[in-house]
């Protein structure tokens, strides 16, 4: 699986840990930045990921900043783009499975590392139900998003 990752400053320690953690499970893993510690906008570093994920560079995308919610606003502004706060396992999965979430947005200064990692293995080994109701809710999902433009 390819893992498309990003993060502004707030994340970017997390972000580091996550990929090198990933990798060295077999992902794939795209760094979208930010690359260093320094003062980075979050914004920027969703719309890359994001665009990934549209141009279908990866299967699924992280983000990471400080609340994680930042990332998630600005990640799902794009088309077909599902982007989900999550901070426990739990939501990670049934995320996935219920509403075909495709990056999970944690938040560095909310969770503890040991639980990020669980969270984005949650997330990452979740699969899509297609269940019929769910298939019917994202539909509307779909609907809404193209009556925006």
């Amino acid at each position: 699986m390819k893992v498309i990752i990003g993060s502004d400053h707030a994340g970017f320690k997390y972000k580091t840990i996550i990929a090198e953690m990933l990798q060295k499970e077999g992902y794939i893993v795209i760094d979208k930045g930010s690359y260093t510690g320094l003062p980075s906008d979050y914004p920027d570093h969703a719309a890359d990921v994001a665009r990934a994920l549209q141009n279908k560079e990866g299967d699924r995308g992280i983000l990471v900043c400080g609340s994680s919610v930042g990332v998630s606003i600005a990640a799902n502004k794009f088309k077909g783009i599902r982007a989900g706060v999550c901070h426990d396992t739990y939501s990670a999965h049934q995320s996935v499975e219920h509403d075909d979430v495709n990056i999970l947005c944690i938040g560095e200064r909310v969770i503890g590392i040991e639980l990020a990692k669980d969270i984005v293995y949650a997330f990452l080994k979740a699969e899509f139900s297609g269940e019929e109701r769910h298939v019917k809710r994202l539909a509307k999902i779909t609907a809404i998003e193209q009556q925006q433009g």
